[in-house]
């Protein structure tokens, strides 16, 4: 088996990055850029060429190309020491004219070497005259010079998936900060939970850093996945638009609503009422030196925190509405499967049939918004209201991600057990004297839920994933309208990184599944054998 699930793991690597490398196909490459600038306000505050040169600044930050302007390579050299800070304040003031017609001889020398650098790099240089009105530069209308360069598809995949993973270790802080003796420390008793508890200990082991970029490394709390590490970070692209300047898989992660303060005293023994989390406390340099407020509650400085929320978040959402429909389904939707295929003709038979073929003839989007107005003319509510969560919320949105499974798994069911009861080996135990109900139980169920039973993981998993259509129709803030909200708004890497999620799940649901059924069929082996 072991080679096997080594196998089938290389083949989904090898799926996945295909699925992303043509994603990024599709949004860099086949989607309109311009489209970005939609949802963007700074957009149409600028004007002329000012306007130029933020679309080209905006096209960097979301990962179209290559931005290089006149002034940074300037700089750049300057850095290097190949000139001096006087020859590069010469060479900075380009002329006005789009032909440099009127630059002065220093500049007009280092504009030539931009113009020979950019060819020789593959970027393409653009100068910009300034505008004019009435002798005078108009707003957004001065001059400007720079090159850009497309990315390649190909290196921009490479980049992607080589920073995805990082690593946190006791040598992330610079060495030229002063923070004591690096290393790891692992107590029983977490400090954060003392803290949060008026002083008293309380057990909960944690592994605490320092010089680590992240203070815990392990911990335990009462939020989805309640056991949270640190040792690994990933980083599946930074949000534009949806969570300005926030991570996707944080947006994924951290909780949502209103700040909940409570009592906490901070390393330094100063106690008030606070939303901070001291278990997400960052390393920010002179960050202490910088802040009296710093001084007050830290003794070091991990001291960048988010905050509590009264909300879960996306994906404690989604996880939780996932979770409980998946249960209903295997509840409801197999033994009435049994039951179908039993007594197969029956009244029970003929009325499941019906439902199923109503599921299955809907589109999933009507018979949700059907099922909405019977909830909401009942007086269940329709939509969350995040400021006022109660329980009654998710009846609707899990009774309309379950109703499709459960037709569908009822069917399956029935026809797997409809199938085996005519194999060879029952006719055999009938011959045998066995009667119907002792076949039926012993022997044809068991062979028909095998099949059942391999799309366990992927719907224990894909319950983090959310329900794009349902989530929406509801106003669940899970995981799947994310992907929902990216797509309106051309968010790039929210795209790309919700998409590299579901086709990791998707791989491990598989496999995972294969070597399930594997555990409970022994007529399944995944070993070679030679004859």
């Amino acid at each position: 088996m072991g080679k096997y699930v080594v196998k089938r793991l290389l083949h989904g690597l090898f799926s996945i990055v295909m699925v992303i490398l043509i994603v990024m196909i599709l949004v860099y490459g086949l989607m309109d850029r311009q489209k970005i600038f939609k949802t963007d306000p700074q957009y149409t505050k600028v004007t002329n060429n000012a306007r130029t040169t933020y679309m080209y600044q905006r096209w960097e930050e979301y990962g179209y190309l290559d931005y290089l302007p006149f002034n940074d390579y300037l700089n750049d050299l300057a850095r290097s020491g190949e000139i001096t800070e006087e020859t590069r304040a010469a060479a900075s003031s380009i002329g006005k004219a789009d032909d440099g017609s009127d630059d002065s001889e220093t500049t007009a020398e280092f504009v030539k070497r931009f113009y020979d650098y950019a060819a020789s790099n593959g970027y393409t240089v653009r100068r910009l005259g300034a505008v004019v009105s009435k002798n005078r530069i108009v707003t957004g209308g001065q001059q400007a010079l720079f090159a850009y360069k497309e990315k390649n598809v190909l290196v921009r995949l490479w980049n992607y998936f080589t920073g995805i993973l990082e690593f946190d270790n006791i040598h992330k802080v610079p060495e030229t900060q002063d923070i004591g003796k690096r290393g790891l420390t692992f107590t029983l008793y977490d400090p954060v939970k003392q803290a949060e508890n008026g002083g008293k200990k309380v057990f909960s082991p944690a592994i605490i850093g320092n010089g680590t970029t992240h203070k815990y490394l392990l911990y335990f709390d009462s939020s989805f996945p309640f056991i949270h590490q640190n040792f690994v970070n990933i980083h599946l692209g930074t949000s534009f638009t949806v969570t300005r300047g926030v991570e996707v898989f944080s947006s994924m992660t951290q909780g949502q609503g209103a700040y909940v303060q409570q009592p906490l005293t901070y390393p330094t023994g100063l106690s008030e009422q606070s939303a901070d989390n001291l278990h997400t406390a960052t390393y920010i340099a002179g960050s202490r030196d910088a802040n009296v407020m710093y001084q007050q509650r830290y003794e070091d400085d991990y001291t960048n925190v988010n905050t509590y929320k009264n909300n879960m978040s996306r994906m404690g959402y989604s996880f939780v509405i996932g979770i409980i429909s998946t249960v209903m389904v295997y509840i409801l939707a197999l033994p009435l499967g049994v039951l179908m295929a039993r007594y197969k003709e029956g009244i029970l038979d003929k009325i499941g049939t019906v439902y199923i073929m109503f599921i299955s003839a809907v589109p999933s989007l009507a018979y949700i918004f059907i099922f909405k107005g019977i909830g909401r003319a009942i007086g269940l509510p329709w939509t969350f209201d995040m400021d006022n969560v109660t329980k009654a919320m998710y009846i609707l949105p899990i009774v309309s991600l379950a109703l499709p499974s459960i037709a569908s798994m009822m069917k399956w069911m029935r026809r797997y057990m409809i199938d085996q009861m005519n194999s060879d080996y029952v006719k055999f135990a009938r011959s045998g004297g066995m009667s119907e109900t002792e076949i039926f139980f012993k022997h044809v169920m068991k062979v028909s839920a095998i099949p059942i039973i391999q799309g366990i993981p992927g719907s224990l998993l894909f319950a983090m994933t959310g329900a794009l259509i349902t989530e929406r129709v509801y106003l669940v803030p899970g995981a799947g309208g994310l992907l929902i909200d990216a797509i309106n708004q051309y968010d790039n890497a929210v795209i790309v990184g919700v998409t590299l999620f579901y086709a990791v799940l998707s791989v491990l649901s598989l496999i995972l599944g294969d070597v399930l059924m594997a555990m409970v069929d022994p007529r399944i082996s995944f070993t070679d054998k030679s004859r």
